[in-house]
């Protein structure tokens, strides 16, 4: 049986998912989101980041629709919109913790085998 392809504007639109998530500033600012919403400047000082750097990544997971933003006042405050992401960013996880464990079992059954 053939696989019916995905329709092109899916393709796409999975494809700009994983562009944006694809830059580890933004995986960090999601990750230090997943407690709750944090200001820029709590972002920033959690990161040691510049502010510059962070409100520029925060711009783009807003644009991506991943993260919402209000404000309180003169400050900013952004949290997680897509929950999704972490389901996402937790299969990666466990992927690549068994792909790591498998890999040492393996390493591990090779060198008692030398040393018998």
């Amino acid at each position: 049986m053939v696989p019916h392809p995905l329709p092109e504007p899916l393709v796409e639109l999975i494809a700009q998912r994983f562009r944006v998530i694809g830059e580890p500033m933004r995986i960090r600012l999601l990750d230090a989101l997943r407690d709750g919403p944090l200001t820029v400047n709590e972002l920033t000082r959690a990161l040691g980041a510049s502010q510059q750097n962070v409100s520029k990544h925060l711009g783009i997971l807003h644009g991506a629709n991943m993260v919402d933003r209000r404000k309180e006042g003169n400050r900013t405050v952004y949290e997680i919109s897509d929950p999704m992401v972490f389901r996402l960013c937790d299969l990666v996880c466990r992927s690549e913790s068994d792909r790591s464990r498998r890999e040492f079992e393996a390493l591990s059954t090779s060198a008692a085998r030398r040393t018998r």
